[in-house]
């Protein structure tokens, strides 16, 4: 991590997930390579684990757990700092950007200078394309990980009259690591499973049981099943089937080539001889780095399993190819409008993000925040997203949000406040992992 001098710029990262923690502090980094970092953990459901953090392996000067309305006292104060932040990253669900910008224009009103808000997407975008761009405009910039997205977001923005020119290409924050040589001893290959990809029983059991036959008919293979989460931590989509609860149901249980694995998905990638997955950006960081990748056709290529994003990318397969031994190929015009940049050109990929936050740094006084969203816009959509996050329909936090920090909570009050906070976050999790299932099958007999 960068050490900080007195011409260091000062990020601000806001994450509401292990990912999207990653996505932003790497985001920071790419824009900043020596930026000072305070990162700030959206409280909710999601807020990481200490093992998913150190599992990400993304670092900052200070990290802290924060409420949304918290967080934008703290940047009211800030604005009026002797060294505010130059950039604030807003690395959230769309309705957690669309409610922090409408915060901090409230937040910043009359200040003389504020920071650069960047925004953006963690991975793979192949859902909901206008709701989570409309949700994020507003922001100084928004960032498309690839070429392809660059022109999707363009045209919505434009479709309804929006400004468009805070839409950014860039890639991938976090792609990198060495370029795959070869084969490996054993030959390994990975599996990375998806926490909500597919979302029922029968078939994330049919994934799992493929992956383990792919293991016993080639004992001289290593098999990876690559998890995201171990049971009860959660990750930027819900997992209410946990493939380690599937595993241990399995007749016969895993075969001595096929297990489980966690940490960091480079370190991963490092030992891959061929990655498997239904659509998890996974298949972006191994296509990045030239390693073999087959994007699942087994249950069908359909928008609600992600997996038509790759529609001409040459790695579409099924796992009866797999066992036959098929190795994708994957098509390099593909590769070069999803910014793969698979050709070496990665070290420019930001160039154009960093030259525009710095002419935005040096322009003076930025104009308010202005999102697409209002009152007048999307009256009957706008006030529930910031009712979610506490806020008024001005962006003003609604009675009984008051900031936490105007009086220290003695040890006694503090203990109990924070173990009434600790289960109610087991019981949400306890009801979505085990009690929303059951009601569901209910629902469905």
């Amino acid at each position: 991590m960068p050490s900080p001098t007195p011409s260091t710029p000062r990020v601000a990262v806001l994450a509401d997930s292990d990912t999207r923690w990653k996505w932003g502090a790497s985001t920071a980094y790419r824009i900043h390579p020596e930026a000072r970092l305070d990162g700030y953990l959206l409280r909710g459901r999601a807020t990481p684990t200490v093992r998913q953090l150190t599992e990400i392996g993304a670092r900052a000067q200070t990290l802290r757990e924060i409420r949304g309305i918290d967080f934008l006292d703290l940047m009211r104060a800030d604005a009026g700092s002797a060294e505010p932040y130059d950039t604030v990253v807003l690395s959230l669900v769309g309705g957690g950007v669309q409610a922090m910008l409408h915060g901090l224009a409230r937040a910043w009103e009359g200040t003389d200078r504020r920071p650069a808000v960047v925004t953006g997407y963690v991975g793979v975008v192949y859902e909901k394309l206008a709701d989570g761009l409309l949700l994020r405009h507003g922001a100084d910039v928004v960032l498309a990980n690839s070429r392809h997205d660059a022109d999707r977001f363009r045209e919505v923005y434009r479709g309804v009259g929006a400004d468009d020119s805070a839409v950014t290409e860039c890639a991938l924050p976090f792609l990198g690591g060495d370029r795959y040589t070869g084969e490996h001893a054993p030959y390994t290959v990975v599996f990375a499973a998806q926490p909500s990809v597919p979302d029922n029983r029968a078939d994330r059991a049919y994934l799992l049981r493929r992956a383990v036959e792919h293991a016993r008919t080639h004992p001289g293979r290593e098999v990876l099943i690559k998890l995201r989460s171990k049971p009860g931590e959660h990750t930027t989509h819900i997992e209410e089937l946990p493939y380690q609860k599937l595993a241990a149901k399995l007749p016969g249980g895993l075969p001595a080539n096929c297990r489980l694995v966690y940490g960091n998905m480079g370190e991963v990638l490092d030992r891959t001889d061929l990655m498997v997955t239904v659509s998890s950006t996974a298949a972006l960081e191994s296509l990045h780095r030239g390693v073999p990748t087959a994007v699942l056709t087994d249950l069908g290529i359909r928008e609600v399993l992600g997996n038509h994003h790759f529609l001409g990318s040459g790695c579409l397969a099924s796992w009866d190819d797999l066992d036959a031994g098929h190795r994708p190929a994957p098509d390099p015009a593909w590769l070069a409008r999803q910014g793969v940049c698979a050709d070496g050109s990665y070290p420019h990929a930001f160039d154009a993000v960093r030259e525009k936050v710095a002419a935005l740094r040096s322009a003076g006084p930025l104009p308010p925040l202005t999102p697409y969203y209002t009152p007048r816009t999307a009256p009957g959509y706008l006030p529930g997203i910031l009712a979610r996050y506490g806020l008024d329909s001005r962006g003003v936090p609604v009675a009984g949000y008051g900031p936490e920090g105007g009086e220290a909570p003695g040890g006694l009050r503090r203990v109990a406040r924070d173990a009434v906070r600790d289960a109610a976050r087991g019981a949400y999790r306890h009801g979505v992992q085990r009690v929303a299932p059951v009601i569901r099958r209910w629902g469905q007999l």
